[in-house]
């Protein structure tokens, strides 16, 4: 027998299994009005009437419904109502600038776009066959209460299909455009179950939401988490106190974030009264970047929670490869274990993982996408040879631990997030007074990498850090834009005039055994 997977699986067991518990509490202090604490019940019941909504207005299975938002309740209950009746999900990071976002609903042909009203008058110009605030508006049309006109509504079934598109997430690549990736049910479906396997979650498990969902899915946390009956606390920013507090007062056990999420809650520790909240209960699954040895054995210690790390991309759902703390290594100084889970781990259950002469990263997984959305040359490029190439470069040791030393692709990682330095280096060189420019990555205790910029001034033109940096704001992005500038008289090229960042790169990253912080 072959049952179609299908994302809604995950709600349907969680309001079977745990109709009455409380498996969602929304960011208190959202712009909209916050949902109330939502039992597994209640969640399927808004997922139902959102589908329903989408019926009512006329979106089709396949549309996509493109949504931008901080964490909240209403994004995650829409990973179900959206994409469980057969509609496309489109979770759009909200940090880009409007210009970015209006390309991604335009290339994703979004007949639906849904806005947190923080940023709707920002992005109030991008026209959309449906638009809808989320809050009264969002509630009203696709949210409806218990008592409200469309209560009783039944959604339209849809025949799952495993290998639909669920998701479509853009990620900034090699190109200045970002490329839509194209995450079926399977891809989705599959991630997910590892993803709770390999961090062996329980229903006694509480999630709090610090990585934004938007970003690969939560990791597929969102449904990982559903399956298994786990409460789930939204946190809509970023800081390290309050991440603290959320973990004292819900009881937190698990989350995931990328290195500069952790060095937030660090920066936080110093100043907390009393226990450090989670000791000896809470792990964090860190990926994005591989965070320093010290910081690994600050998390163990000063913290007193578990650290594990994973490695992959939005192009693989993202789940590859795992590394957790093993038995054999408990007799080990706390040093010695961290530079143990220094490395991207070893393959997830299903994942192969090898290097090709050249040392870059190739892997094969049922987590591995459909391909790029409207791109077949690209997905042909990434997917040749029926492996994915990642653009990282690495090596597999002899305990079968893949460690990241180096990247291919010209992608910076800063803050967990991919800056592709070809788009940065366009808004640069559009500058009056650029005669040439190089966007680089360089180590950052804080963010992993920070973006920097090489630029050759025309002669005679007074150019200024700080004028680079401001013109970048106007165009992209903030964590986009450089945090240091430098001016040079020439950058080192080939015969052939192709630029060689690898020796502007060099004094920056010189004593560092990877190329990747």
């Amino acid at each position: 027998m072959i049952v179609q997977f299908n994302v809604r699986d995950f709600l349907d067991r969680a309001e079977v299994a745990y109709p009455d518990r409380i498996g969602l509490i929304d960011e208190p202090q959202q712009p909209a009005a916050p949902w109330p604490p939502l039992t597994f019940s209640e969640m399927a019941v808004r997922a139902r009437a959102q589908a329903a909504g989408l019926d009512r207005i006329g979106v089709d299975r396949g549309e996509r419904v493109a949504i931008v938002s901080h964490n909240a309740s209403r994004l995650l209950t829409s990973f179900f109502g959206v994409c469980g009746w057969g509609r496309i999900l489109v979770p759009i990071n909200f940090r880009l600038a409007a210009a970015e976002i209006e390309y991604i609903v335009e290339h994703s042909r979004a007949s639906v776009l849904l806005l947190d009203p923080e940023l709707e008058p920002a992005l109030s110009g991008i026209d959309v066959r449906h638009r809808f605030v989320l809050g009264t508006d969002s509630d009203e049309a696709l949210f409806p209460p218990h008592d409200g006109p469309h209560a009783a509504s039944v959604p339209v079934e849809w025949e799952p299909d495993e290998n639909a598109t669920a998701t479509i997430n853009y990620t900034s690549g090699t190109t200045a455009r970002p490329k839509g990736v194209q995450l079926t049910h399977r891809n989705c479906w599959v991630n997910a179950s590892l993803f709770g396997w390999h961090v062996q979650l329980s229903d006694r498990d509480v999630y709090l939401h610090t990585l934004p969902m938007f970003h690969a899915n939560g990791w597929g946390m969102p449904w990982s988490t559903t399956a298994m009956g786990c409460t789930q606390v939204v946190l809509r920013k970023v800081d390290g106190t309050e991440i603290l507090r959320r973990v004292e007062r819900h009881d937190v056990s698990l989350l995931c974030a990328a290195p500069a999420v952790v060095n937030a809650v660090l920066d936080a520790l110093p100043e907390w009264d009393g226990t450090t909240p989670g000791r000896g209960r809470t792990r964090i699954v860190v990926a994005g970047a591989p965070p320093p040895s010290r910081t690994i054995e600050r998390i163990e210690t000063e913290l007193g929670w578990e650290f594990v790390q994973i490695y992959g991309l939005t192009e693989t759902s993202p789940l590859l490869t795992v590394n957790r703390r093993r038995p054999e290594w408990d007799h080990l100084a706390a040093g010695d274990r961290a530079r143990k889970l220094m490395r991207a781990g070893a393959p997830a259950v299903g994942t192969a993982v090898r290097l090709d002469e050249h040392g870059e990263v190739l892997v094969r997984s049922n987590t591995v996408m459909e391909g790029y959305w409207r791109q077949p040359d690209e997905t042909g490029s990434a997917l040749e040879g029926g492996w994915f190439h990642t653009g990282d470069g690495g090596l597999v040791d002899g305990e079968g631990h893949l460690s990241i030393l180096d990247r291919k692709k010209d992608v910076i990682i800063t803050g967990g997030e991919n800056v592709s330095s070809i788009e940065v280096e366009d808004a640069i060189f559009s500058l009056d007074g650029v005669a040439e420019v190089a966007v680089i990555g360089i180590p950052d205790d804080r963010w992993g990498e920070m973006v920097m910029a090489l630029v050759v001034p025309v002669e005679d033109h007074q150019l200024t850090e700080e004028h680079v940096i401001e013109h970048c704001r106007a165009a992209l992005a903030g964590y986009k834009c450089p945090k240091r500038v430098e001016f040079r008289e020439a950058l080192p090229r080939t015969a052939t005039g192709k630029l060689q960042k690898f020796k502007l790169r060099s004094p920056f990253w010189e004593g560092r055994a990877r190329q990747v912080n």
